[in-house]
């Protein structure tokens, strides 16, 4: 063999590896991906705000992208399970979470052992919405026991020591966090009953086994709506303008309840590791979804407050809120082995 073979023949070698190596790159720029379905676990029960969400989102998508996004539910442990299987996943843009407050921010510190790293083992995406939750207790009951008011509530829940039941989408959860820090700065006490969901949390509210629950409020507002389910207040800083009439426990209260603020959170996240192509994608494509008047109008009118901010901003929130919520969680005693 010639030198000079030889050398066309490493020439073409070389050829080959580089437009191997291209070839990523290439097929992200043609807009190969997503080239079948991806799925989004929502790591609580359906009919959940959280699972309402990335429903809406995933319709959004599918429109935007021209390939089904669906709605996996894998409920259980506060979320740990859902939010575990989508670390665990390949990161190829082809398993998403509809990640909560909960699972990013306040599990780490509740839970004695955590399956993931709530940083380290994700890429966020974008933040989809900010949500008040919303105090709520069964309307017959309510009507029985003469609780129009937060401060109704209170003194019922102090002359029945024990006798209420406080029912949750899950240990750790905002929705059970929230409460826990309703009973510190009250001084009452519900026995807490964690469902694997809001849904069937709500059910079991309405039924009348429940007593209260500090649900979401795009998961509890059609039944406030009907109904068959009472609003003493929201947990907010301010009121929400889903429900302008109903106070905050702030300003319901009293003097142990200054301050009480406890709002949730949901955004997409990715596995670590998964490419910036279709991490910004997807946070680009669920901007202008969340953008256009018709969701804004729908989002709004449940109470959740539409974002669509970048991988960089939702980082940069999940961090805060660790920061956060890791004093509340060792303030109200709640703790999950």
């Amino acid at each position: 063999m010639t030198r000079s073979s030889s050398r066309r023949r490493l020439l073409a070698s070389a050829s080959v590896l580089a437009l191997a190596s291209l070839a990523p790159l290439a097929s992200f720029a043609q807009g190969a991906w997503p080239a079948k379905p991806v799925r989004i676990v929502v790591p609580f029960a359906a009919g959940g705000t959280t699972d309402i969400l990335a429903r809406a989102v995933a319709q959004e998508l599918t429109k935007s992208l021209g390939q089904s996004f669906v709605v996996d539910n894998k409920p259980g442990a506060g979320g740990n399970i859902g939010a575990d299987l989508v670390a665990k996943a390949a990161p190829d843009g082809y398993t998403l979470l509809m990640g909560t407050v909960g699972t990013q921010s306040i599990n780490k510190s509740l839970y004695a052992k955590m399956p993931y790293d709530p940083q380290k083992d994700f890429q966020p995406i974008t933040l989809v919405a900010g949500v008040p939750n919303v105090m709520v207790v069964n309307a017959d009951k309510a009507r029985e026991r003469h609780i129009n008011t937060v401060q109704d509530f209170i003194k019922y829940a102090k002359a029945n020591p024990g006798k209420l039941n406080m029912a949750s989408s899950g240990n750790g959860t905002s929705i059970h966090l929230a409460g826990e820090l309703f009973k510190t700065m009250s001084g009452t006490y519900m026995t807490h009953f964690p469902f694997q969901g809001s849904n069937p949390a709500l059910f079991s509210l309405m039924s009348g086994d429940m007593d209260v629950m500090f649900d979401n409020l795009p998961s509890a507002m059609s039944h406030i709506k009907s109904g068959k389910l009472k609003a003493l207040a929201v947990t907010s800083s301010t009121r929400s303008q889903a429900l302008p009439d109903v106070p905050t426990v702030e300003e319901a209260g009293g003097p142990s309840l200054k301050g009480f603020e406890a709002s949730s959170w949901f955004g997409l996240l990715a596995p670590a590791g998964t490419p910036m192509e279709i991490v910004n994608r997807v946070q680009q494509e669920t901007a202008k979804a969340l953008a256009t008047p018709a969701m804004k109008e729908r989002l709004l009118a449940q109470g959740a407050i539409p974002s669509g901010n970048t991988p960089a901003q939702f980082a940069q929130l999940i961090d805060r809120e660790l920061k956060k919520w890791a004093p509340v969680v060792k303030a109200s005693g709640a703790k999950v082995d």
